[in-house]
């Protein structure tokens, strides 16, 4: 037995939720590789190969990758499936562009959003919005996972590298082509990766007040920043900030929801945060349902005075 890792990078760095795929990985048995493909990549290479648990990295590398096309990825995983009993990508938007292709063109059923690998065959992942657990055992000889990065721990480095094995690049697909691309710079942390999110919700009432609101509680609690699709559909903020069921999955150690009413599909996102902290006007929100402190009271008044103490 033996399981893949599609890693997710920037070229110079290994992303956080491929280190929490790669314990996924290990824990389904056997040696554990992982494919770095991508466009200069070979840093990204050498700190996959510095990850416990990591047997080989597999680096393709070329100007076909530049871009991330879910085709052209798709395609080499393709071209190396069949040595494997398992392939791994992290739940995040890239994973689950590429992973569907790679089952479809395996004529095999995927097993999305794993929470838990009971064995090789057999794993746990939310249904219904996260309100109940399926357990799944999957009679395929290859298994195509993608993984709920929030569920296990991220894989710790290693003192010794594994071997890294350059592998000829597949074509370009031509079935896509990339006119640009915007990357969104941000001093605060990244929002699955945050220790500290505040989120806010369609209570803000403008995309102004949610800035002039949230953005000083942010700044002194050195947090990322998140919504609900509530506000992501009103205009707040961009969809890049959205917590949820078809959004973001996040467990921070602290979220603090901010004029969130606690949608099923929002809960859905964030319920597994150590502590959940709300502050809303209508003492019924269902948030309140959550969260570990609740505070029922005018958000516009409440949260000035939060950033006052913490000064």
């Amino acid at each position: 037995m033996s399981a893949l890792v599609i890693a997710e990078h920037d070229n110079a760095s290994i992303k956080g939720a491929t280190l929490n795929t790669i314990t996924a990985a290990v824990a389904c048995g056997g040696d554990v590789h992982v494919l770095v493909a991508g466009h200069n990549a070979s840093a990204a290479a050498q700190a996959a190969s510095q990850i416990a648990g990591v047997s080989k990295v597999i680096h393709a590398d070329s100007e076909v990758f530049a871009h991330a096309l879910a085709e052209n990825v798709a395609a080499q995983v393709l071209s190396i499936a069949a040595n494997y009993t398992h392939i791994l990508f992290p739940a995040t938007a890239g994973g689950k562009n590429v992973s569907p292709r790679v089952a479809a063109k395996l004529d095999v059923a995927q097993l999305s959003d794993v929470t838990l690998v009971l064995s090789a065959d057999t794993f746990e992942r939310p249904i219904y919005a996260g309100n109940a657990i399926a357990t799944v055992q999957s009679t395929d000889a290859l298994q195509v996972l993608t993984i709920r990065s929030t569920n296990f721990e991220a894989a710790l480095t290693s003192s010794q590298a594994a071997p890294i094995e350059l592998l000829g690049h597949i074509d370009e697909q031509g079935l896509t082509i990339c006119k640009g691309q915007e990357t969104v710079k941000s001093s605060r942390p990244e929002l699955t990766a945050a220790k500290v999110i505040v989120s806010g919700g369609r209570g803000l009432g403008t995309a102004e007040q949610y800035k002039s609101i949230l953005e000083p509680l942010a700044d002194k609690m050195g947090a990322a920043m998140g919504a609900s699709r509530a506000a992501v559909d009103a205009g707040y903020v961009p969809n890049d900030y959205q917590v949820g069921q078809t959004g973001k999955i996040v467990a921070p150690g602290l979220y603090i929801a901010v004029g969130i009413s606690g949608a099923i599909q929002h809960l859905a996102g964030m319920k597994d945060s150590k502590i959940i902290v709300a502050i809303n006007k209508d003492p019924e929100a269902p948030i309140f349902a959550v969260a570990d402190y609740g505070l029922v009271a005018d958000l516009f008044t409440a949260v000035p005075e939060l950033v006052q103490e913490l000064s």
